[in-house]
This record gives structure tokens, sequence and C-alpha cells, in this order.
């Protein structure tokens, strides 16, 4: 909440356990920005807690203020991303604008090895999990892919997927020893979780072997279907419920743009249609659904092609459920690996339910796409 007094509190620039802003620091980089008259400050406690954020209230607005994690930044990659924004903006596509800095106008700030970024800050809702937000989602990827079609930036754009990934490989290969190391470690599952997991998945070697089948044939079926000759272009490649903003269930931004690289579309409408779809509840992952959320999955993609855009061919409405396989595998296989958990999950009840949705998507992926050709 903001601070009861307009004016800017220091206890705002210290919250506990992440990076802050020094008041001299603050002071010199605001010295760079028209943003008028500061009347409020305060915390934006989300986001890596190594990259800082504030929410500054003026009276010519409100703004998001951030400095970047000095681990993560990548100059070229930084201002593709940039230029991105920039150009989505001036097509009027709904995110929040980058502010320029007042005498040389650009979108980033250097000061002291450290890189600074203002947005403008947008209020709204979250996602509502309701059909029309839903059908809205993904109608504005429809639109986003539409805007970036022909867009060639001055910058070497990143590659790479969940799509025949190298780095899922390399995590699959890791699973067996890290889940084994973790049961060693942990208290063993509650009584009526193991009773939910299949023999299969109460062994690591089986579960980990499963699942590498599964990503394999996932993969092969999208070569087969033609994926490494469709068109490439810019995309955003973490299109999902948290990274937009709604009024009235419609979208009013979209955030969050570090991952945008270069490859099919399809990459971005398949793993969309995931994130917008997958059903869960409760703490325990081995009572969750198997499938996922079907109108939620029509909705979506039917919005992607009202939008003014090409719509979807027959090959890559194929691909979809496949796409989504690959990109569920690689959401939770890569984190487990490293740690041996999902979130605060531990990681092998929750790669049972990962195997049952996979199953199911699999076993059902001909109706899925019937449901939207």
């Amino acid at each position: 909440m903001p601070p009861d007094s307009p004016q800017a509190k220091d206890t705002a620039l210290q919250p506990a356990g992440r990076q802050t802003f020094a008041a001299f620091e603050l002071a010199s980089v605001l010295s760079h920005y028209d943003l008028g008259v500061i009347e409020e400050i305060h915390e934006f406690p989300k986001g890596s807690r190594k990259a800082p954020k504030l929410i500054l209230k003026t009276d010519a607005g409100e703004y998001l203020l951030k400095r970047r994690a000095p681990s993560a930044f990548d100059r070229e990659k930084a201002a593709f991303t940039h230029g991105l924004q920039v150009h989505l903006a001036n097509k009027g596509f709904p995110l929040p604008r980058l502010m320029v800095t007042r005498s040389q106008e650009r979108t980033m700030l250097r000061l002291s090895e450290q890189t600074y970024e203002v947005f403008q800050y947008i209020r709204g809702d979250a996602y509502d999990f309701s059909l029309d937000a839903t059908r809205d989602s993904g109608q504005t990827l429809g639109i986003f892919h539409g805007l970036l079609q022909k867009y060639a930036s001055n910058y070497t754009p990143p590659r790479g997927s969940y799509h025949a990934s190298r780095s899922v490989m390399t995590a699959l290969g890791m699973l067996e020893e890290t889940l084994t190391r973790h049961a060693a470690r942990a208290a063993p599952p509650e009584a009526e979780t193991l009773e939910r997991m299949s023999p299969l998945d109460r062994s690591p070697a089986e579960l980990t072997a499963h699942l590498r089948s599964c990503y394999v044939d996932a993969v092969r079926k999208c070569e087969s279907l033609g994926i490494k000759r469709w068109p490439s272009q810019v995309i955003h490649a973490d299109w999902h419920g948290g990274n937009m903003l709604f009024r009235a269930r419609r979208v009013v931004a979209v955030i969050d743009y570090d991952t945008s690289r270069y490859g099919p579309r399809v990459i971005d409408t398949a793993n969309g249609a995931l994130q917008f779809s997958m059903s869960s509840g409760g703490a325990d992952p081995t009572a969750w659904g198997d499938g996922i959320e079907e109108d939620r999955f029509a909705a979506f993609l039917s919005g992607y092609d009202d939008a003014e855009n090409d719509v979807l061919a027959q090959a890559e409405l194929a691909a979809i459920p496949h796409l989504m396989i690959e990109a569920l595998l690689a959401e939770s296989v890569l984190p487990i690996a490293q740690t041996g958990f999902f979130a605060r999950m531990d990681g092998q009840p929750f790669l049972s339910m990962i195997r049952r949705k996979v199953g199911w998507i699999r076993d059902h992926a001909e109706r899925l796409v019937s449901l939207v050709e």
C-alpha cells in the first residue's frame, strides 16, 4: 500500500531481504528524467530480489523504476527488448511505455556500472480465469505476432525455446540422480500422496525414463509436421496470465519482454494455450486432475485466430498439443533437476502429476485440435 503521508519515506527504500536503492542513488537516477514533482515513493516487492523496483507517484502520473540485476544484464539483449517495446508502443500495443532520459532520450540509463529503466506504471486486475479474459489474451497474442511478423531489430535476438531443447535433455539426464538424492534427504510423502502415485511414479529411474520418452516423442511429432520449415519471427516466449493486466476482462497491458526471442510463432501460441488452460488445486499435486480446461483452451485459440493476423495453419494446429507437452515438461523438469523442488513442492509427486497431464494431452491430441479447427 502507498505510504500514509504524501512524503517519500526512507523505509520504503529498505524492504527486508531485497536489494534496495540508496537515497543518493535514487536522487541521481531521477535527475536524469522528467517525471514531474514526486509525491510518493513505495516499494514494488515483485520479481527478482536482485532487481529492486519502486513505484513513483508524481503530479504527471505513476512510474515504475527498476534497477537491473548486474549478473543478468546483457547490453545487446536489453537493447533488443527495448527496441521491441518501443516498436510495439508506437503501434498502439498495450504495454507500459519506457520513459526516455532527459538529455540523451535513451530508454536505458547507465550510472556507476548499474542499469536503470523507468516504465509507465499501469494499474489493472489479475487474470480471473474467465473465458472472456482468456479469449482476449489469445487475441492479444495474435495482435502481438501480427505487429512483429516483419519486425527487424538492429540487434541479434536470442534463439532457442522449450522445443527440442538441449537444456531440457540435459536436465532429464540429471533428473534421476536429483530425485534419488532429494528423496534420501526429505521426509517421506504422506500415505495418501503415495497411494495416488503409480509404481512408475515412485521409481526415479522409471519416471525419468518415461518423461524423457514423452519429450522425445513430442519433439519428433512436431518435426514430422514441419516445424523446422516454418517461418520465424520475434516471439514473447513467456505468454501467461501473470504477465498481463486486465480491466473488465480485457488486456490493458502485457509486461516482461526479457525472454523475447526469435522462433516460430506457434512456440508462443502453444505455450499460451497450455498456460491459460492448466487446472490445479490444493497443496498436493497428486490430487490435481489429469486434464486441462478445454473451454479455456478453445477460447484462447479462437481468440488468437480472431486477431488481424494470419490464422493458424492446419499443421501448426496439429503441433500445438505436442508443443504443450514439451512446454509442460520443460517448465517442470528444469527446476526440479536442479533443486529437487518445483516452487515449494517436492519434485517427485509433482512430476507424477505432470506425467498424468502429459499422458492426457497425448491421448486427447486429436480431439483438442478438433475443438478449434
